[in-house]
């Protein structure tokens, strides 16, 4: 079982992406941090989905503006086996971990 980084990426902009998926018979206990690296404002999608795409039940954040620079945090966030971390950016200057541990 891991714990620490379960997953990181940096999308393509407007693309729905997989940064983390909960493996079978288990379930995770994370974070998401976002951080936007570029120079100009970024609107920020999140899921906890079963599929790519997410429908529009599974957003926990939907078009979240980062000014360039910007940090957005979700914490204590638990989820069950086959469930995914789906993220979209505006940009591709997004940096997205999502770090915990899985039980």
């Amino acid at each position: 079982m891991a714990t620490g980084i379960l997953g990181q990426a940096n999308p393509t902009a407007n693309t729905n992406t997989s940064v983390y998926v909960v493996p079978a018979a288990t379930f995770a206990t994370f974070n998401i941090s976002v951080v936007n690296t570029g120079t100009s404002s970024a609107a920020v999608n999140l899921a906890l989905a079963a599929s790519v795409p997410p429908t529009a039940s599974e957003f926990i954040e939907f078009q979240t503006i980062l000014p360039p620079g910007g940090v957005l945090e979700r914490g204590g966030l638990v989820a069950e086996t086959a469930k995914r971390v789906v993220a979209n950016c505006s940009t591709s200057a997004c940096s997205i971990s999502v770090y915990g541990f899985e039980g």
